[in-house]
């Protein structure tokens, strides 16, 4: 993803933070021929010096998921990461925009929310969970299904970043037509497309390529937004009043200052609504599990995957 984001002419400054091996990545970057200059840092307990004076803070951090693990498998390891990260931003860059991609979305959200309100630097117009590689998969596996141009196919994708809590409306795909089988197989492959990548990968890993690819997508509309473009829409992570579930993602129209609107998500099929009905109560049992994690036991930290953050 860092070699994604430097090529965008609206980065200044990269900035890569991890416990290992980023001086390295931060010395092979800067050969790149691109304006934004980088710079790293390492070492435990060193981030507040990598986020110094930064406008956005994307947290890829984490462990990746092996065959069998659930995004939420994840939780008791990257749940401490992401606090510890958290802490050192409502500290350091308060009013940056902060993109969180480590899994489980659902849950390190909430955990990152509830440590900014800790530090009364929160504004809930500035915390994203990344659900772009859901839009991405969609986009593709659409594309692919209608014999379509994917550059030219817009699928919104909502609810949460987990399994069956992501909902993929493809009834309101605007030309498109699909059997109930199309829907059944679609549904479930967006959903599940993670697993894809994890099996083919063998326990070497999970998505990474493609999740570089979304989540550098969804940095440049933040940054475009921010520099004052108008009109940008993406499916994002928010807290919300959508559903009776405290975040949730829906298309969200950024601004200057982040969230500028947030869309519900407009008439459903039967069995997208069957799909949402069951979907909300897990993402409310999700974010309470983030919530319980701040204002309960901690979970001792450990070792980050690089990069763990991203700042421009």
């Amino acid at each position: 993803m860092s070699l994604l984001i430097k090529q965008s002419p609206l980065v200044n400054e990269l900035s890569l933070y991890d416990v290992v091996n980023t001086p390295g990545v931060a010395a092979d970057l800067s050969h790149c021929s691109t304006p934004a200059t980088v710079r790293s840092t390492v070492g435990m307990g060193n981030a507040a010096e990598a986020l110094e004076g930064m406008d956005v803070v994307v947290i890829p951090a984490g462990v990746p998921r092996k065959p069998g693990m659930t995004r939420d498998d994840l939780f008791n390891t990257n749940a401490s990461i992401v606090q510890s990260l958290a802490e050192a931003c409502a500290t350091t860059c308060p009013n940056a925009c902060f993109l969180i991609i480590a899994n489980p979305v659902n849950s390190t959200v909430p955990i990152f929310a509830e440590t900014l309100k800790k530090h009364g630097v929160y504004d809930k117009n500035k915390l994203f969970g990344v659900t772009t590689l859901d839009v991405v998969r969609a986009k593709t596996f659409v594309a692919e299904n209608q014999g379509g141009d994917v550059l030219n196919t817009d699928v919104d994708v909502i609810g949460g970043h987990a399994g069956t809590t992501i909902l993929p409306l493809l009834s309101q795909i605007e030309g498109a037509s699909f059997s109930q089988d199309d829907i059944d197989k679609l549904t479930h492959r967006i959903m599940f497309g993670g697993d894809e990548v994890v099996q083919a990968k063998d326990g070497a890993g999970s998505a990474t390529l493609s999740m570089a690819y979304a989540g550098a997508h969804f940095t440049f509309k933040v940054l475009e937004a921010l520099n004052g473009a108008t009109g940008i829409t993406e499916c994002a992570f928010v807290e919300s009043d959508v559903t009776d579930a405290p975040y949730f993602s829906s298309p969200v129209t950024l601004g200057k200052n982040g969230v500028e609107t947030i869309h519900g998500y407009g008439t459903l099929s039967p069995f997208e609504q069957d799909v949402l009905d069951k979907a909300v109560p897990d993402l409310i049992a999700q974010a309470e599990k983030g919530v319980k994690f701040v204002h309960g036991d901690a979970v001792s930290y450990t070792h980050l995957t690089l990069p763990t953050i991203l700042l421009v």
